[in-house]
């Protein structure tokens, strides 16, 4: 049985940058597509960026194209969002997500294994 643990979620202004981390307990890590959702309030769950197990392909949401990059680092365990000229609609609570397969594309909740406990960025304008 995995489990992720996101850290790195904070309070930013405005056309700042922040990095979310997630690290996986569990086997097979590279073996899988790991991916990043957020949720504000009132709003469901969306898919934000996903990479595959090798890191050869990535996915990003068009609202976060060109600000965002996705990584990970099989050796750790681990996978990053880092975020770019934030905006206040980036506020939301973030989670790392491993997909049950490798694909790093539009991913569904369906298509998750794991999820993360969620780790809150707040965006002042």
């Amino acid at each position: 049985q995995g489990r992720l643990v996101e850290s790195g979620g904070g309070l930013v202004q405005a056309g700042e940058s922040l990095r979310v981390s997630c690290e996986y307990s569990g086997p097979w890590f590279s073996d899988h597509a790991m991916a990043w959702f957020r949720q504000a309030p009132g709003k469901e769950r969306e898919l934000v960026a996903s990479i595959s197990g090798n890191a050869a392909m990535t996915y990003y949401g068009d609202a976060v194209k060109g600000r965002f990059t996705i990584s990970r680092d099989n050796a750790k365990n681990a996978a990053y969002l880092q975020m770019n000229n934030l905006k206040p609609e980036d506020a939301a609570v973030y989670y790392c997500a491993q997909s049950r397969g490798n694909y790093a594309g539009a991913l569904v909740a369906t298509e998750i294994d794991f999820w993360g406990q969620g780790t809150q960025v707040t965006v002042s304008s």
